[in-house]
């Protein structure tokens, strides 16, 4: 299989385990609050799913139809760029939980035959930079795992950890300079080497080996870190080097504003 279909795969087996979790739950138990200030279960499949069909609109803007269908989400966004993601998450929340879980597959089914449709060497645009198949669907496999922490935090359960994680540990490496950037920090000069065990057991590398600057850990924690699901304090990071160090703080795999992030666990 090409890496397309790999990290695709990933997606959907990483959608399919938030799907069985909250499936089975009744309409109380959707509005349960997720650890983000504001939203409950069914707040954060709306955000899902919402985005999944936005991003499907985005794969088929190279066509007349999807162009147009996208440029008046584009404007919409314009309109509010502050609020808008937010209030259509609230918007769709609103439906009922059996609706929200048809839409969401409608959703995830039609985001994977949309990025297939987009012609080759092609990249589709987006909120931010335009992007490739390929780096969309890394994108919602980091939003798709990390969202699932909030979900499985609210029901008192942890997923299962996979190697899947591999996705969100390469974007949070490829990402560290926007997090420096995103902070009014000037991002470091040099590599940093980056060595994250993996839940399988494998070490997962990046950056030169002679590095003088440096991150290990589990796979896991970094994730979440990256995510900002975790808090710098409660992970097993260890970081060499002052610029390390500052990362460690401020890291976000996600495009935005830097978030608030996780308080240290009691």
């Amino acid at each position: 299989m090409s890496l397309f279909d790999d990290v695709l795969a990933d997606l959907t087996a990483e959608g399919d385990q938030l799907r069985a979790a909250v499936a089975p739950l009744d309409e109380a138990a959707w509005t349960t609050p997720v650890p983000a200030e504001g939203w409950r279960i069914a707040t954060t499949i709306a955000h899902l799913l919402w985005t999944d069909e936005v991003a499907a609109l985005a794969a088929s803007a190279h066509t007349p139809e999807g162009k147009e269908a996208w440029d008046e989400v584009v404007l919409l966004a314009i309109a509010d760029p502050a609020g808008f993601v937010d209030q259509e998450a609230f918007r769709v929340a609103e439906l009922p939980p059996a609706e929200l879980l048809a839409r969401w597959d409608a959703a995830r089914a039609a985001l994977a035959g949309a990025l297939r449709t987009v012609p080759d060497g092609q990249k589709m645009p987006w909120f931010g930079p335009p992007m490739s198949p390929t780096s969309m669907v890394t994108a919602r496999f980091m939003e798709t795992w990390a969202h699932a922490l909030d979900v499985f935090d609210a029901l008192g359960e942890r997923p299962a950890v996979t190697d899947r994680i591999k996705q969100v540990a390469h974007l949070g490496v490829r990402t560290r300079n926007f997090a420096f950037a995103n902070n009014g920090l000037e991002p470091p000069a040099e590599e940093f080497r980056v060595e994250l065990t993996a839940p399988g057991g494998e070490v997962w590398a990046w950056g030169p080996d002679d590095a003088a600057q440096s991150v290990r850990g589990t796979a896991s924690d970094f994730c979440e870190l990256v995510t900002q699901r975790v808090h710098r304090d409660d992970t097993d990071l260890v970081a060499v080097g002052e610029d390390a160090q500052t990362w460690l703080t401020i890291a976000q795999a996600f495009a935005g504003p830097a978030g608030g992030g996780r308080e240290v666990r009691a």
